[in-house]
């Protein structure tokens, strides 16, 4: 195959050579005094071509064959954008570009999209740096050149990467697509794998670090990430990409862009199919994935968008950490504090060891079962192992935004949104065979499991049929989400805009277990269900429900007021809003006492923010600016109510934020560029509760105050461009992030009929905040080697990276030593992108290549301080972490054919 593909390749770079060529050119000048403007960036929309202006303002960039369009940037200037015919050599002339901000789009607008004049701290990346650095990795990988933000792959599985953001997880960065934010409704996180196919439909994608200026109700703590897909009404194309790296991955990506058509209408299409092995045992990957955005200009005052994403998948996970050792005695043995006695109980098993992956005998024909809309009944994925733990998912997301304008002075954006999510994961249920003699690394014994349920009679469910003792379960996680978004602009004058909008949604989804496969067994017999009595219906077969059966509802509505003064010397910002939540839970196996199934609702749960900036314009190149805000979030999910016990807390308590930023930009045109500023947030009455019995005898639960954090830190990022065709982006943070305080309580209750006191103690003042590296910094330098040859070199460094823990285990007053520290480590990235000098009438060609971790340095990316299944004296060293190492080198090649 790969033979096959490098004489594709080497045939196209042939042919390439010899293809005529076409070029656009022009001047680019200021549009008040005629002067030149130098280093100004030239663009063709949805492409990686470009260049930049020279000293008196000229360019001359290559171009396809057929309809493109043209954008041309500079700093503090309007941005200009084109449509061209292409039709041999252009010439555009002189193109006069007016000093301003940028004018956002009404989707950018819709999104809290920021500008550089703005006083927030953000990074964006453009079509074509996503298209050069991602690779088709996860999304959350291409933005570790950022500073303060930490993304991993973790186990390695395809989209179960995580991302941590000024020491905050995706709990608490916000994550929005064209201004829907897709955070989880309960408790906020985000599964990277519902969007597989999302970096080949990004047309940018804006970090914003911090409090942001989102003004719908997100959980914008670390901050936001905003993601915008590719706009409808681009110039007509086709694309077709084809794509192969290490593990197996191939992937095959189809695109086309209808262009306008009758000036009114235009639409986007993306289809994506990947498939792959992975590095690490069984973590395949089974993906297709698509995109559709379509917009309609009805009139001059209406403007229409659709906008659909979604990726239905299946993986495999390696969701299991382990101690050093078991990927490599050699790594362990040259750490200082790893204890080598710990070698005889961590046998090692290779660096692609993953506990979730056995082999079984291909004889084995169980059908397993899995549902994502539609049932599915068949086989499992490979005939010679069973995966433990796989994750199977589809999560439509479908926008539909209708922009309106009274005026030029009054608009109104609106986004009805629907997202359904169907799927689930997979892993054990029952008792399942397990080898622990293999060093305790607890690997599953699939033959062992499936002749024991092949011969297991029990007579107290049935005579003939076998039961079986273990099996495998999905975990469903069904859902149905609906919100709306409406947002009302109003120009006051020239100077000052005012917002005010509505946020509202509204979730309902199933939990729920059912029989995945049997294992060699006809039945598993399940009995914790209050409405079910008889032994037929204890008989549990594929896909009948067990464990668990919930029904989780959530409403959200938000309004917010904003204004923004912006004059050619100050921009300010203020912004307030209020949100409350309200949840439901039913639980279906448990009667409530009168025959019904346990319900439990809270109460309208208030929240609510503040947030205001300001930033001064020294000059054209020098920029000031400070912001600022208070956040008291609504609890989530499992803060207001307790499934497992069935009881809805009385007062939950909002856990509070509050942040404060201040900077400066310098820009010397678009060849030298450099922000840097300094933040804290502080996070107080993170929510602690204990269980307690009331004195009449019923359960409660209670909230202990106390738990804070702290994080501050300088960040700094900047580019310099010292010629044409040579360029470095350069960043680092610094950050302390740490628990501001012990946590003493003292509480009552009446378990035995009478007052007990008991005392809470957390013993966390000062211990460092894990789970990212406090300390970051990256280089990147590229270099136009040639006409359309592009050469890009990334190093990141990682220190000061203290080990994840939970502060509640922290209850011995004198273990006051801080979480294990990872070692320091750097890694190097290489991307090559080439568009071949191949200009015809039909068709234009790009190859690239991706080498990741190209020194392939071996690293700890991952890590949990004194895990409960691999410590080995739980003294905070190295021999009592579980981790994941960072992948080996690999790569990621293909070409792109446009059409």
């Amino acid at each position: 195959m790969f033979k096959t593909i490098k004489t594709i390749l080497m045939m196209l770079l042939f042919a390439g050579v010899a293809g005529a060529q076409s070029f656009v050119s022009g001047t680019v000048v200021d549009g008040t005094d005629g002067s030149p403007l130098p280093g100004a960036n030239v663009v063709i929309s949805g492409t990686t071509q470009g260049t930049q202006t020279d000293a008196e303002g000229k360019f001359k960039l290559r171009i396809p064959q057929h309809n493109f369009t043209i954008q041309i940037s500079f700093i503090g200037y309007q941005a200009i954008t084109k449509t061209l015919n292409a039709d041999g050599n252009l010439e555009m002339g002189t193109l006069k570009m007016m000093a301003g901000s940028n004018e956002l789009s009404a989707v950018e607008i819709v999104a809290s999209r920021t500008t550089a004049e703005s006083p927030f701290v953000f990074q964006e990346l453009d079509k074509k740096e996503i298209v050069q650095n991602l690779g088709s990795r996860d999304l959350p990988n291409v933005l570790n050149v950022t500073p303060s933000v930490y993304s991993t792959n973790q186990g390695g599985g395809a989209g179960d990467s995580r991302i941590n953001v000024r020491g905050f997880d995706q709990r608490n960065v916000a994550v929005m697509i064209n201004g829907v934010p897709v955070n989880d409704m309960e408790n906020g996180w985000v599964y990277w794998s519902n969007w597989d196919g999302l970096g080949d439909a990004s047309s940018s994608i804006q970090v914003q670090r911090g409090i942001s200026p989102v003004n719908i109700s997100v959980p914008s703590v670390g901050g936001t990430i905003n993601i915008i897909t590719d706009p409808a009404g681009q110039a007509q194309s086709t694309s077709f990409r084809q794509e192969v790296g290490s593990f197996g991955f191939r992937k095959s990506t189809f695109g086309y862009n209808s262009g306008m058509l009758n000036e009114k209408f235009a639409f986007s299409l993306n289809l994506v199919r990947k498939q792959g092995d992975g590095f690490y045992q069984g973590t395949f990957t089974d993906a297709w994935a698509y995109y559709f955005g379509a917009s309609y200009q009805m009139d001059d005052n209406d403007k229409f968008e659709i906008y659909a994403v979604g990726a239905p998948q299946r993986h495999g996970q390696n969701l299991y950490a382990q101690n050093i050792a078991r990927y490599s005695h050699d790594y362990a043995s040259d750490l200082e504090d790893y204890d080598q006695a710990a070698f005889q109980r961590y046998r090692e098993a290779g660096r692609d060891f993953n506990q979730n992956y056995a082999g079984v005998n291909p004889s084995y024909s169980g059908r397993q079962y899995y549902a994502m809309y539609n049932s599915y009944l068949g086989q499992r994925y490979a005939s010679n192992y069973i995966m433990e733990r796989e994750n199977y998912y589809h999560k439509p997301q479908i926008n539909l935004n209708w922009y309106h304008s009274f005026n030029k002075d009054l608009r109104w954006s609106n986004v009805v949104y629907w997202s359904g999510g169907a799927g689930g994961g997979t892993g054990t249920y029952g008792s399942v065979s397990t080898d622990y003699s293999y060093q305790g690394m607890g690997v599953i014994q699939w033959d062992k499991e499936i002749a024991q349920n092949s011969d297991n009679i029990d007579q107290t469910y049935h005579s003939a049929l076998n039961a079986s003792t273990g099996i495998i379960r999905n975990s469903v996680n069904n859902q149905q989400t609906w919100g709306a978004i409406s947002k009302l602009m109003y120009n006051v004058n020239s100077n000052l805009n005012i917002q005010a909008g509505v946020d509202y949604r509204w979730a309902s989804i199933d939990h729920y277990r059912e029989v995945r496969d049997l294992l060699g067994g006809d039945y598993f017999a399940y009995t914790g269900n209050d409405f079910e009595s008889s032994n037929a219906q204890f008989m549990k077969g594929l896909g009948d429900k067990i464990a668990y059966d919930n029904t989780n509802q959530v409403s959200w509505l938000g309004g917010y007021a904003q204004a923004v003064y912006d004059t050619k010397k100050i921009n300010l910002f203020g912004m307030a809003g209020y949100t409350v939540v309200a949840y439901d839970y039913t639980d279906h196996f448990q009667d409530d006492g009168t025959g019904n199934a346990l319900n439990l609702a809270t109460n309208n749960l208030p929240g609510f923010q503040v947030k205001a900036g300001a930033s001064y314009k020294v000059n054209r190149s020098f920029n000031l600016f400070a912001n600022g805000g208070y956040i008291s979030r609504n609890p989530i999910f499992d803060y207001a109510i307790n499934d497992g016990a069935g009881v809805v807390y009385d007062d939950p308590q909002n856990e509070k934020v509050s942040i404060f930023e201040a900077g400066a930009s310098y820009y010397f045109g678009n060849k030298f560029g450099l922000t840097v500023n300094y933040y804290n947030t502080t996070w107080t009455d993170r929510t602690i509760t204990q269980n307690v019995r009331l004195q009449n005898g019923d359960e409660d639960f209670i909230f202990l105050g106390g738990l804070g954090q702290n994080h501050s830190g300088v960040e700094l990022a900047g580019s310099y461009q010292p010629m044409d065709g040579l360029r470095f982006d350069f960043g680092s943070s610094f950050g302390n992030w740490e628990y501001t305080s012990d946590v003493n309580a003292t509480y009552t209750t009446y378990d035995n009929g009478s007052a007990v006191e008991n005392t809470f103690n957390l013993y966390v003042n000062g211990l460092k905040v894990g789970d990212a590296p406090q300390t970051q910094a990256y280089i990147s330098g590229s270099v136009d080697i040639t006409e359309g040859l592009t050469a890009k070199v990334d190093y990141r460094y990682y220190s000061s990276f203290y080990s994840n823990f939970n502060p509640m285990d922290r209850t011995d007053e004198g273990d006051r030593t801080q979480s294990w520290q990872v070692p320091d480590y750097g890694v190097v990235d290489l991307h090559l992108y080439y568009d071949l000098p191949l200009n015809t009438e039909d068709y234009s060609v790009s190859v690239f290549a991706h080498v990741f971790n190209a020194l392939n340095a071996i690293y700890i990316q991952d890590a949990t301080d004194n895990s409960q299944y691999n410590s080995f004296d739980g003294d905070h060293d190295a021999d009592d972490a579980e981790v994941f190492f960072g992948i080996p080198r690999n790569f990621n090649a293909g070409f792109t054919i446009r059409f």
